[in-house]
């Protein structure tokens, strides 16, 4: 009997995008979690019934972008619940933010009565389908988009979609101090971990700090590095094939 893998996708992103990543693992359970359901910063119980997996049954984890701070926190605090771990791109545990816009803050407060009221008058209506089109176009080498325009319209053009992202990255912050504070501490039990490192596109511009970041905390984990030069950010579009590979290597 096949694992049960659990995919925690980043900021602002669909299940959908995905699906290419489902398709070329046709042997495996594969379970992706909705962060317009489930925030991707929940704990991890709530990841695990997002996912309707039951309590105790060991999973593989796969984390792209903040999703992988939520599953690399997870593997650290639960590591005999976790047999593998594949962080795709992974946000950085040193990218905390700003401490006046973590959540609770006069800066978190000012953000969302903004973001809400753009929300009220129809914003995200107007751009947010534009803004989804633009982030592909931008974070990704293939720029395909898997979402119709009818999904990325009710999903990135709803009147509280904003918002949740905002809740989402601010989140992130207070999550990625959490994740920092573990891999400084002396590390008992880790999973076998993959990193997969884009340094396409975009991101070609600032890959060599990025690129370190990612070595400095695969050496912390005693992961294997991958780096993908013809990817951008959103590694699932442009090199499905890539966090595939690194599942069936574990």
């Amino acid at each position: 009997m096949s694992m049960t893998w659990i995919v925690v996708p980043g900021l602002a992103e669909a299940p959908e995008e995905f699906g290419r990543v489902v398709e070329l693992l046709p042997g495996e359970d594969l379970r992706v979690v909705d962060p317009w359901r489930t925030p991707i910063t929940s704990d991890v119980d709530a990841l695990r019934a997002a996912a309707c997996v039951p309590p105790g049954v060991p999973v593989g984890l796969i984390g792209h972008s903040i999703g992988g701070l939520a599953v690399l926190r997870w593997a650290l605090t639960r590591p005999g619940e976790v047999s593998q771990l594949v962080l795709v791109d992974s946000s950085l545990p040193s990218e905390t933010g700003w401490q006046p816009f973590h959540p609770g803050q006069r800066g978190d407060q000012a953000t969302r009565s903004v973001v809400r009221f753009l929300g009220q008058v129809g914003v995200p209506q107007v751009v947010g389908p534009v803004v989804r089109r633009l982030s592909v176009k931008l974070g990704s080498t293939s720029n395909q988009d898997p979402l119709s325009k009818a999904t990325a319209k009710e999903r990135y053009g709803g009147q509280e979609s904003w918002l949740l992202f905002w809740d989402e990255l601010a989140g992130s912050w207070e999550l990625a101090a959490e994740v920092a504070e573990l891999v400084a501490a002396p590390i008992d039990g880790i999973p076998p971990t993959t990193l997969l490192v884009a340094t396409g596109g975009m991101a070609r511009f600032t890959a060599k700090s990025w690129l370190a970041g990612q070595q400095k905390l695969a050496a912390a984990l005693g992961a294997s590095l991958e780096v993908l030069p013809d990817s951008e950010h959103l590694v699932h579009l442009d090199r499905p094939d890539a966090i595939a590979a690194a599942v069936r290597q574990q």
